[in-house]
């Protein structure tokens, strides 16, 4: 039991730290903001919690989900930032990774959006627009001012407003381009406009940026609505008419108008029991519909009233809004909804990617420490660490896929976290037939790195959102993407542990060792778990692919066009064949086998991102020209691995016997030698 006491403990641990996310989020100030952070709204075609519109615009406009209130100046003082820009100082840093004494404060993310739709002179002063193309800085003067983290510059809207029509000026010529033909500051200043463009509507969907006192404009508003509709009509027929009136009525139709074309989420449900997306609307457009009937909808006053009693500090009367708002959805059949607010709400606050890439990380450490020191604690460690990141991984791939209603792959995003599931899967069998460490190594690797993948991914936005219509049918996304996407993970599994041979043969005599607790060489092991997984890929991506081309003919009327996507998928299917011929055929032994297995990543990699950069094709859904830079690296990096399989035998540290001299049996039965 002593022996098992340390790593029980490690364990206990992340597994308590894991519990602790699983804990509903409670409210730190007076205010409800949980509740408010579920009520369900429609963007993207889907209904969403207001907490994953905060979540999504704060991740296309600054990268991250936090909004910090303090930090350093260049000479390293703390504060406010108010504070100290009162002090003179125009350039601040967040807080650096050293400075374990400061909990700086930070707006959460609903707590942000309130403020954009509240408090929009408070809000323009925050930090949150990344800019770091020196050309755009320079442009527009903001070379000695802004917010660093970590090389990154984020500046206030108040920076920006003054330059606004300068900027969209630029971003309509750039949007004019093709996205290839951009140059990196076309790029650069396109992605700070949709930035603004998203904040701006933002400050115009819950009340009019101007307002101060919107329940107030509100009864105002409805008072006038039967006179002020007469005073235009005689206005329209050239009669007298009520010019006070008038003015009055045409001005809060204006501004309405205005929120009509701008708001961003729409936040007024439909009829009683009216369960379509398409039906609902933004406050703007109900409000205009008002001055038509002369019906207000019942929800446009409570929204008033929660933005109000936040706009005055008044908890009592936001907390009061919520709640009539929870009540009256309820009582017009809303339940689902409301239901749909509350979970993706709680799946947000679990956060179960980002708990597991935490413990795959120590679980990697753990293992690589293994393998330089042996020790039955380290792995027992690392094995449980993997397993329990492994649950909470297959829990936010389960809740994902309950919240859409679809199966695990419907997008880029989704192909990262479930090629990373996947290969923890296959890793963690190969770790139970061999126990020698390698199995853990690679799945912990992969499942860090794909799920870092796919944070990346989630930078552009909304991660559920509605699939085009030849991808709305679930039997498909339930069996070819799937089953090609598993075809994906086995490649990287078989090109990492191609990776791993080549490292261990170079740079260590550990290939040479036999496996733990038998007689088999690891160079032999290595090589029967690649040919194995290879064979798995072959499989998988066969399969997937004929079931795409079935998908494809019910769809489009044809099973093969050789779209670009579907070439990629057959480079997959080929090599693997390459690879299995080869082997079987005695043209390559091990080390011939790694290099094949390795040069998959690039296959593979081009076929799950390099066709969508292209910007062709059917298949093209997930078109991501920002992320080339990162594929030529990757690849760079596949290639470097390959030369090292060409470091002459002699400098090798395992000198393994034989590896130059393979044997085949000839149609005389006799050997005959062949290439390595």
């Amino acid at each position: 039991m002593k022996k098992n006491l340390t790593w029980i403990l490690i364990v206990a641990v992340f597994f308590a730290y894991a519990a602790s996310t699983l804990r509903t989020k409670k409210d730190k100030s007076a205010f409800r903001l949980q509740d408010f952070a579920s009520i369900p709204v429609v963007l993207g075609g889907r209904i969403q919690p207001l907490d994953s519109v905060a979540r999504n615009s704060l991740l296309i406009i600054r990268n991250n989900t936090s909004v910090p209130l303090e930090g350093n100046t260049l000479d390293g003082r703390w504060g406010s930032f108010e504070e100290l820009e009162a002090q003179g100082e125009k350039f601040f840093t967040e807080r650096k990774w050293y400075q374990f004494t400061k909990h700086p404060k930070k707006l959460a993310p609903i707590e942000w959006l309130l403020e954009v739709g509240t408090k929009p002179e408070l809000a323009d002063q925050r930090y949150i627009f990344a800019i770091n193309h020196p050309d755009l800085k320079s442009k527009y003067k903001l070379d000695e001012q802004g917010l660093d983290r970590s090389g990154l510059t984020y500046y206030r809207y108040a920076d920006l407003g003054t330059n606004r029509e300068s900027i969209m000026q630029d971003a309509r010529a750039a949007g004019a381009k093709k996205s290839e033909e951009r140059d990196q500051y076309e790029k650069a200043v396109n992605n700070l406009a949709n930035s603004m463009v998203i904040y701006e509507r933002l400050k115009n969907s819950f009340q009019p940026e101007s307002t101060h006192n919107f329940a107030a404009d509100l009864v105002e508003y409805q008072k006038l609505t039967e006179s002020g509709r007469q005073a235009m009509m005689e206005q329209q027929a050239g009669q007298e008419f009520d010019e006070t009136v008038f003015n009055k009525f045409f001005q809060f139709a204006r501004v309405y108008a205005f929120m009509g074309e701008m708001a961003y989420p729409l936040i007024i449900p439909p009829p009683s029991g009216d369960h379509d997306r398409d039906h609902w609307q933004n406050v703007g457009s109900a409000l205009l519909e008002t001055a038509r009937t002369d019906k207000i909808h019942p929800v446009v006053p409570i929204f008033a009233g929660m933005t109000t009693g936040y706009q005055n500090s008044k908890a009592a009367d936001f907390n009061a809004a919520v709640v009539d708002y929870k009540n009256w959805m309820q009582q017009q059949g809303f339940e689902q909804e409301l239901r749909k607010g509350r979970s993706e709400l709680y799946f947000n606050n679990f956060a179960p990617f980002k708990t597991s890439i935490a413990i795959y990380i120590f679980a990697f450490l753990l293992i690589v420490a293994y393998l330089i020191v042996p020790s039955p604690t380290l792995w027992n460690a690392s094995f449980a660490l993997v397993g329990l990141s492994f649950i909470i991984h297959s829990s936010g791939l389960i809740f994902r896929m309950v919240l859409e209603g679809r199966p695990p792959v419907t997008n880029l995003y989704s192909s990262a976290v479930f090629i990373g599931w996947g290969t923890v899967v296959i890793g963690m069998i190969i770790e139970r037939v061999w126990k020698n460490g390698l199995g853990l190594l690679v799945s912990s690797f992969i499942g860090v790195v794909t799920l870092i993948i796919a944070h990346n991914l989630s930078l552009g936005g909304d991660t559920m959102e509605m699939l085009q219509a030849v991808l709305d049918t679930n039997i498909w996304l339930a069996t070819h993407v799937v089953v090609i996407t598993l075809g994906y993970s086995a490649m990287f599994l078989a090109g990492l542990f191609g990776i791993v041979y080549l490292f261990l043969g170079v740079f260590t005599q550990k290939l040479t060792e036999n496996v733990s607790g038998g007689s088999t060489p690891l160079h032999k092991a290595i090589a029967k778990i690649v040919f194995g997984i290879v064979c798995f890929a072959t499989l998988f991506s066969f399969v997937g692919t004929v079931l795409g081309g079935i998908w494809a003919d019910q769809s489009w009327g044809r099973f093969w066009g050789w779209d670009p996507k579907e070439n990629g998928a057959l480079l997959i299917v080929l090599w693997c064949a390459v690879i299995l011929h080869a082997r079987l055929g005695g043209l390559i032994r091990e080390k011939g086998l790694m290099v094949c297995a390795i040069f998959g990543n690039i296959i593979t990699a081009f076929s799950w991102f390099g066709v969508n950069m292209l910007g062709i094709g059917l298949h093209s859904y997930g078109f991501m020209d920002a992320a080339f830079k990162w594929l030529m690296i990757f690849n760079a990096t596949q290639l470097f691995c390959i030369a090292l399989a060409f470091i002459p035998q002699e400098y090798w540290r395992s000198q393994l016997p034989g590896l130059g001299k393979a044997k085949t049996p000839g149609a005389s039965g006799k050997a005959r030698p062949k290439t390595a």
